[in-house]
C-alpha cells in the first residue's frame, strides 16, 4: 500500500525514473580526458586558422590578378592601334613559348621518371604506421609525400620510389590528390615484406637506433623510411618493427657531420630529400647542410645525436610552396 501511494506522488511530482524519450546529446568533449580536450581544442584552433589564412591568400590571390588586368588594360588603352595589336601578338607569343616549355620539360620528366623505374634506386616509404595517426597528421604525411615526388621529378637521376600499405584513409586522402591517378610511382597496398617478398635480404630501414652507419647508397638495395607523424610519441617504433621482420637496419650520418640544435626528428620529405641530393652528389655534408634547416642544427664535429625515423617536425612552410608544382597530368 505505500508503495502503491509513494509511486503515485512520485508521478504527480514528475519524479518517475522512466527513460527520456527525447535525451539531450551528450557532447562528445565530455567523454574525452582533459589533455585530450585540450588537444582537440588546440587542433580545431589551428584547422579554423588555416582555413582563414586559406581565404586571405585566396582574396589576395584574385586581388592581384584583377590588379594585373586593369593595368594590362589600361597599358593597351594609351597606345595606338598598330603598337597595341604588336604587344598583343607578342605576349602571345611568350606565352606559347612558356607553354612549349613546360611541355618538354614534361616530357623530360616523364622519360626520367620512367628510367628510374628501371635503374633508380629502390627508396619506400612505408605507410602502415596510419592508424596511429590522426586524420591531420595523416593530412600532413600525404603533403610530405606530394612534396617527395615533385623533388624527385626535378632530379637529374630520379630515385624509384614506392608507397606500401597503401590503404584506408591514407589511400583515400592521396587519391585526391590532383592528378595522383598519374603519378610514376609505385603504388602497393601491400607492405614492402610482401612487395619484395624475393628480396628479402636487400632491405634496408633507416632508423636513428640502428647501430650501423649508413655511408653509400647500394643500388641493389631497398631502403625504406617511417611513414609516421608521431610528435615524438612513438620513438622506436621502426627499429622494433624492423628487429621482429628481422630485416637489416641502417641510419644516416648526420651525427659525422653536424649537431642537431633542437628538435632531432626530421620529416618523410626531409630524409627523402638527403637521399636524392646525395644520389647526384655522392656529398652527405653537403646534402644534410641543404635539406635540414638552420633552427634544426649547430654545425659541430662528430656526435650521435640525430632521428631519421622520418618521424614528424614542423615542415618547411616556404620550401614546400616553391616546390609543390605537381602537374594533374604527370
Amino acid at each position: 500500500m505505500n508503495t502503491t501511494m509513494e509511486a503515485t506522488q512520485n508521478e504527480q511530482n514528475g519524479q518517475v525514473n522512466s527513460p527520456d524519450p527525447n535525451p539531450s546529446p551528450v557532447p562528445q568533449h565530455q567523454s574525452l580526458s582533459k589533455n585530450a580536450q585540450k588537444k582537440l581544442l588546440k587542433q580545431q584552433k589551428y584547422e579554423a586558422k588555416k582555413a582563414e589564412k586559406k581565404a586571405q591568400m585566396k582574396e589576395q590571390k584574385q586581388r592581384d590578378a584583377e590588379r594585373k588586368r586593369k593595368e594590362w588594360e589600361e597599358k593597351l588603352a594609351a597606345l595606338p592601334e598598330d603598337e597595341r595589336l604588336k604587344l598583343i601578338d607578342s605576349r602571345k607569343e611568350l606565352r606559347r613559348e612558356r607553354m612549349e616549355k613546360r611541355s618538354e620539360e614534361r616530357g623530360q620528366k616523364i622519360q626520367r621518371l620512367t628510367q628510374a623505374k628501371e635503374t633508380g634506386q629502390n627508396i619506400v616509404v612505408d605507410l602502415e604506421f596510419s592508424h596511429l595517426m590522426t586524420h591531420s597528421e595523416i593530412h600532413s604525411l600525404v603533403q610530405q609525400i606530394m612534396y617527395c615526388y615533385a623533388v624527385n621529378g626535378r632530379c637529374s637521376s630520379p630515385a624509384h620510389l614506392w608507397l606500401t600499405g597503401c590503404e584506408g584513409e591514407m589511400e583515400t586522402q592521396l587519391q585526391r590528390l590532383p592528378g595522383f591517378d598519374k603519378w610514376i610511382i609505385e603504388k602497393e597496398k601491400q607492405s614492402y615484406i610482401k612487395a619484395f617478398s624475393d628480396r628479402k635480404d636487400d632491405l634496408v630501414y633507416l632508423t636513428a637506433d640502428s647501430e650501423t652507419v649508413l655511408h653509400e647508397l647500394d643500388p641493389t638495395k631497398v631502403y625504406i623510411v617511417g611513414g609516421l607523424v608521431d610528435r615524438n610519441r612513438w620513438k622506436g617504433i621502426t627499429m622494433k618493427k624492423a628487429e621482429e621482420q628481422g630485416i637489416h637496419t641502417a641510419k644516416l650520418p648526420i651525427g659525422a657531420y653536424m649537431k642537431m640544435s633542437s628538435s632531432q626528428v626530421l620529416t618523410v620529405n626531409q630524409v627523402i630529400e638527403i637521399l636524392l641530393k646525395f644520389l647526384e652528389t655522392k656529398d652527405w655534408k653537403g646534402s644534410f647542410f641543404q635539406v635540414i634547416p638552420q633552427r634544426k642544427r649547430t654545425e659541430g664535429d662528430s656526435e650521435n645525436c640525430q632521428e631519421v625515423d622520418g618521424e614528424d617536425c614542423e615542415e618547411e612552410t616556404e620550401k614546400k610552396k616553391r616546390c609543390l608544382e605537381v602537374p594533374s597530368h604527370d
